[in-house]
């Protein structure tokens, strides 16, 4: 059975969806502040985190912020706001998906399915892939960089991974999101440029040219990386 965390003050609402994601087998620990969310975390070790952004003393970008510090768990956003900023800056700090307020149950079940398997199927194709100072391990999900392991959310690594698999070939950000299931379209090509921005940092990817990913005016995105060839 799969373990999600969900930090939400609201009680209520909270204690429902416990009761309707046990229907689809996913055991939904509740939290509801970020006191009790961080210890839960630590002790739970749940699959997903869902997270409320309007929460009582630190909101749900600050407890991102400080969850990306120490861990890669897939984080699906809640959120009561509109604006595509406020979706976007949840993106920015290493969200993996966001599902606006108020949603039907089924549907934050159906993202949090689709993320949950997203990670998964990301880690299930055998045989690492190896480039001139990065290797990439689809089955541990391990990146290394110049032999040091490099911490990629797993949005971030399956990111890598559409890329790398698809070596020399130009990518366009509809071509990216059609392979990132889950995200949401009212977003469209700033999420793939915020996650983009994100991935060449963590690969201290930049140099001119890049090593690792290039952009490619008007059109998209490009892994250039050079195929190691062992002796």
């Amino acid at each position: 059975m799969s373990k999600v965390l969900i930090i939400d003050d609201d009680r209520k609402h909270s204690s429902l969806m416990q009761a309707y994601f046990k229907r689809y087998g996913i055991n939904l620990i509740c939290a509801y502040d970020s006191v009790e969310g961080m210890k839960k975390l630590s002790r739970e070790e749940p699959d997903l985190l869902l997270l409320d952004i309007m929460l009582p003393g630190k909101d749900g970008f600050e407890i991102c912020r400080e969850v990306r510090k120490t861990s890669n768990i897939p984080i699906i956003m809640l959120t009561a706001r509109g604006d595509v900023i406020d979706r976007v800056s949840g993106l920015e700090l290493g969200a993996d998906d966001y599902i606006g307020k108020p949603f039907e149950p089924r549907e934050l079940v159906a993202r949090v399915q689709a993320t949950l398997r997203r990670a998964q199927l990301a880690g299930s194709t055998v045989g690492e892939l190896n480039f001139d100072g990065l290797t990439i391990e689809p089955e541990t999900r391990v990146v290394r960089v110049d032999g040091k392991t490099v911490e990629l959310t797993s949005m971030e690594f399956e990111l890598l991974l559409i890329l790398a698999r698809r070596h020399g070939r130009n990518l366009s950000r509809d071509d990216i999101l059609s392979e990132l299931r889950g995200i949401d379209a009212a977003i469209l090509t700033r999420s793939v440029d915020i996650m983009i921005s994100r991935v060449r940092q963590k690969l201290g990817d930049s140099t001119k040219p890049p090593r690792f990913i290039k952009t490619v005016w008007g059109r998209g995105y490009s892994f250039v990386g050079v195929p190691r060839v062992d002796d």
